[in-house]
This record gives structure tokens, sequence and C-alpha cells, in this order.
């Protein structure tokens, strides 16, 4: 954007407040006018409907702050107060944006050592609505994706880069989400990174820092998950001696709502809901024991996460009751960390849900380097999916097992990412899933209406 038009932009109205910034914005704009900001995002995290989660990080020490105003209405802006980064938490910083109103969208705009930082289009997020007892519930738009590994030479493997082009963050930006829910292996964690803090803020800042990512991260709003590669080595489970370390360095990059849930307080575990949706968002690797333990009990998630979970679903009067996981739950395959490999608790899961009469649960998974659906059909007809899409950029492995409960012509084992469109009346909602390749082609399509309400 011109620097003079920009300006012109500002919903500042005062001359001396435009003054203040002309002179560094003008050799802001003489060094390099097309410049990447010096600064990753911003990425709006979650948001309710009085308040907003914005991260970003700067690419060294700064002086960072947010103004905030309802699209229309320019003069009511919300000043965010200023934050100063920390090198120890690799400059990155969250803001918390309240004074908001429901349903309303806000243009914002990040001020960088007194400098505002000029973006390709303009920085917006839009609060929920309050639509019940008024309306049918909101349309809406949800990215799913997983396994994002950004190449890093010094660090990677000898041989072909288990990475690959990263234009499918693009592709991800033009379908216009309303949120993105990232399913765990969001960065790779190297064996450099797995001893240390600084290793760990090192391959998160690596790969916030990609070039490609920087349009979808300010485009909509960003929840996620972990899997092995976010939490420590390949498969790590609830031994990990850094499962602290590496749950404060997923806290300062992602905006969730809260980490932890009653009875599973240490974990990254936490719920939301997006309209009429509920999100519930697990931590499979804080109280996880492995399938093969002797003297040890087996588990996932562990009894005080299962147990907050069935609770929650049964409390839950959504249409769709969205259970985000790392690890694929419905497959039948005990091959690698599927749940299958942990029967007993998989078992329990299953049965609770079943006797609970709860309707409308989909798990959305990733890890496995290729996408499928499975259904589970109950003896009362409800049904339960696994959604696992994998991968977004990391080498694929199309699957070998037998699944006796994937839904045929559901495999895609290339990156791809996948779309859940919500849209219809109260009680009449059908939830759409489409995957894309990522070049944006279209691989399958299947439509979900909501389960018909017991009496």
């Amino acid at each position: 954007m011109h620097i003079l038009v920009f300006l012109q932009a500002m919903p500042i109205a005062s001359d001396l407040w435009r003054m203040r910034f002309l002179v560094p914005m003008l050799l802001l704009g003489a060094a390099n006018a097309h410049a990447q900001p010096a600064i990753n995002g911003p990425m709006p995290g979650h948001v309710d409907m009085l308040e907003a989660r914005i991260w970003l990080q700067c690419h060294g020490p700064c002086t960072a702050a947010l103004d905030v105003w309802p699209v229309g209405a320019q003069d009511s802006v919300i000043h965010v107060p200023v934050q100063r980064s920390v090198a120890a938490q690799a400059h990155a910083m969250e803001f918390v944006v309240d004074q908001l109103e429901p349903g309303r969208t806000y243009n914002y705009q990040v001020v960088v050592n007194g400098v505002v930082l000029p973006f390709d289009g303009p920085l917006e997020f839009r609060t929920q609505s309050i639509w019940r007892y008024r309306s049918d519930p909101p349309p809406f738009r949800v990215a799913l994706g997983s396994c994002t590994y950004i190449n890093e030479p010094a660090y990677d493997r000898p041989g072909r880069p288990f990475g690959n082009t990263y234009g499918i963050f693009d592709v991800i930006a033009d379908q216009q989400p309303d949120l993105m829910l990232w399913l765990g292996d969001n960065v790779y964690l190297r064996e450099p990174d797995q001893g240390s803090r600084s290793g760990y803020l090192h391959r998160y800042t690596h790969t916030r820092s990609t070039p490609e990512l920087q349009r979808l991260l300010r485009s909509t709003k960003h929840y996620a998950i972990w899997d092995d590669h976010d939490f420590g080595p390949n498969d790590a489970d609830g031994s990990w001696v850094h499962s602290a370390m590496a749950r404060e360095v997923f806290e300062l990059f992602w905006a969730n709502p809260t980490t932890g849930v009653p009875g599973a307080e240490n974990t990254i575990a936490t719920a939301f809901e997006h309209n009429d949706v509920h999100f519930f968002l697990l931590d499979n690797r804080t109280h996880r024991v492995t399938g093969d333990m002797r003297t040890a009990t087996p588990a996932m998630f562990g009894e005080g996460q299962l147990d907050w979970l069935i609770r929650a679903l049964k409390y839950s009067r959504a249409p769709f009751k969205l259970v985000a996981t790392g690890g694929q739950v419905l497959n039948s395959a005990a091959v690698y960390e599927n749940f299958a490999t942990i029967p007993g608790e998989r078992e329990e899961l299953l049965r609770r849900i079943d006797e609970e009469g709860i309707t409308g649960v989909v798990f959305l998974t990733g890890d496995r380097h290729f996408t499928e659906l499975s259904e589970i059909i109950l003896k009362d007809g409800r049904s339960i999916h696994d959604l696992t899409v994998s991968p977004l950029t990391s080498g694929t492995f199309p699957p070998k097992e037998e699944n006796e409960h994937r839904v045929e012509g559901t495999v895609v084992g290339t990156q791809n990412f996948a779309l859940l469109d919500f849209a219809g009346k109260r009680y009449e909602r059908v939830m759409t899933i489409r995957v894309f390749n990522a070049q944006g082609d279209l691989q399958w399509e299947r439509a979900l209406p909501e389960p018909v309400r017991k009496p």
C-alpha cells in the first residue's frame, strides 16, 4: 500500500498523530516498500463474543501494540496496551482484545517500535454472534490439516527432504475459512531441538517464520492440538521428561481459549463453541501409556481426561460434537499409534458414548500421512465418524492395513487439507466434508445430516 494512502486510511483523526509516524513510515517504505513486515503473523486465535486473542512474534527485540476498531466506526478505536517482547519467549506475544461487541467485524493495525506496519490487505476478525432465540445458527466453514514439515537442511535427515512445497497454505487461505484447526505435528522437532527449551523455541519459530504461511495466519482464526512431533521425540508418551516444557512452548505459540480441563489440568486439552458446534481439543500425549506396557495400564487420554470428555459430550446440545486428537480413533487396525493399540481405553470411550446416548460425535485426527473417513454404526442407528486429514506438507504414506470401518472412496495419499461447511436451519443442520489436494482440486465430498434427536 502506498504510504500516504495508508496514512489517510488510519482511523485516528489527529494530524499530530499522523505526523508522529510519517517520518519513520517513509523511511520504512523507502528501504523496501514490499518487504515482509518484521513479525510473524499477526494470527487471530480464539475469538468469542466479547473478546479476541491476537498472537504475533517479532523477529527480534521490539515493542508492539494493537489498535482495533469496528468496521464502519473508525472513531471508536480500542488501544490495546503496548507489550515489550522477551527473548526468553522468542519475542512472541499474545494480545487480549476486550470491549468488543457480538457479531461485529473489526479491523486492526499492528504498531511495532512506534511504526504502523503495512500489509497487503486489511487485518480483520469477526466476533461470534448471539443467535440463540433470535435466528437459525449462522453458516460457517472450518479448515483442517496436520503434519506440517518445514525443511531446514542443517537439521534435517540426509537425502530427500521430508517437507514439500508450501503453496498449500495460500490454497487454504483462498477458501476463506472462518477458522483453521491444526490437528497435530504442526511442527517437527528435530533431534537437536528436543533436549532444550531453546531448541523448542527455535523449531516453533522456524516453522512460524515460513513466508508462505503468513497470509493464512492473518486471514482466519486458528486453534491447535499437538501430537508426538510437537511434544517430543517420535512416538513420545507421558514418560517424556520435557512434557511441561513442551506445554509451555505450545502455549506461547498458540492462542487457544485455555489449557487444561477438570481432572486433567496439566494437559493442553480445552474446548470451545463456534456458533452451534462444539469443539473438544484433546491431549493424547501427556497421560499416554503405550499399549505394550506390562506393568502399567495402557492409556491414550488417561482416566481424568476421558471422564471429562464423556461428561462434556453428554452436556452438549450441539448437533455436531467435533473431538480433535492426534491419532486415529476408529481405524480397526492396531498399527502404529492408532487407538486400537490401546484397546481397553478405546472400548471404554466408545462404550460410554453408546450408553450415554450421545449423538453427532465426529473425531478429527491426523498423524497417519494420508486421509480417510471411518464410520461405526451403533445398534440403534447412531453413527460415530473419524475424519483423518494428513499431511499438509510432509511426506505421504498411503495405508497398507485393512480398516474395516473405512468409508469407501475416501483415501487420499497426497498432501491435502479438508473443509467442513456447516449450514441449514436449526435442527436441520448439515456438515459437508470436502477434501482437496495441495493444488485445490476436490478429491471427495460427503454430507452428514444432523442426527435425529431422541426424545
